[in-house]
């Protein structure tokens, strides 16, 4: 394999591997509110998640940002509960926390969190000075993975939805209590 596939799977690895099921509750809490009429949002979202963590990635792989993966490992569980309350919280208001480009800007200062997961093990893939290839090939790998779990996530809702005429709130619900949930396990796990 080529540096740029090396990366582009590593990228892939990192949202689609089962170990990593944070990154995967992540994404399907973040698109829980979303009904399917909302496609192009979800993949606004989606794409502001990855832009976040690139740029967490950059700065990490030019040494600005210190590694503290006690933190880290605190952070990422929060900002899935947050959405989740959110999600539940503001579910058909309106208001500042409804507005979708809110919503783009969390996904985006959340993605800078999430980026710090796999920060310190980006820098030591790192082979040369050169990051935008392999930045960019990671990057791409991370948004086909999130894209394919948003696919599979809107076959799910889709199923619901269609098939077995379910109310897009139940769904919000079931989704997002399922997401503070298991975020609330591994945050309370990362306290001990």
């Amino acid at each position: 394999m080529n540096n740029f596939t090396t990366f582009f799977v590593s990228g892939w690895h990192h949202i689609v591997d089962i170990n990593a099921y944070d990154h995967l509750l992540f994404v399907m809490t973040l698109c829980a509110a979303f009904k399917l009429k909302e496609w192009k949002q979800i993949l606004v979202i989606i794409t502001a998640f990855t832009v976040g963590h690139s740029i967490t990635l950059v700065i990490s792989s030019l040494g600005y940002i210190p590694d503290n993966p006690k933190i880290i490992d605190l952070l990422i569980p929060f900002t899935i509960m947050i959405t989740a309350i959110s999600n539940i919280r503001n579910y058909g208001k309106e208001g500042v926390f409804s507005n979708k480009n809110v919503k783009y800007v969390i996904a985006l200062i959340f993605g800078l969190i999430h980026g710090l997961a796999f920060a310190s093990n980006f820098k030591v893939m790192m082979f040369n000075d050169n990051i935008i290839k392999p930045l960019f090939a990671f990057n791409l790998g991370i948004e086909v993975g999130q894209l394919f779990i948003v696919a599979i996530f809107t076959l799910m809702l889709f199923a619901y939805s269609k098939i077995l005429k379910g109310e897009h709130l139940k769904w919000n619900i079931f989704v997002s209590g399922a997401g503070f949930g298991i975020a609330a396990t591994i945050f309370i796990g990362a306290l001990s």
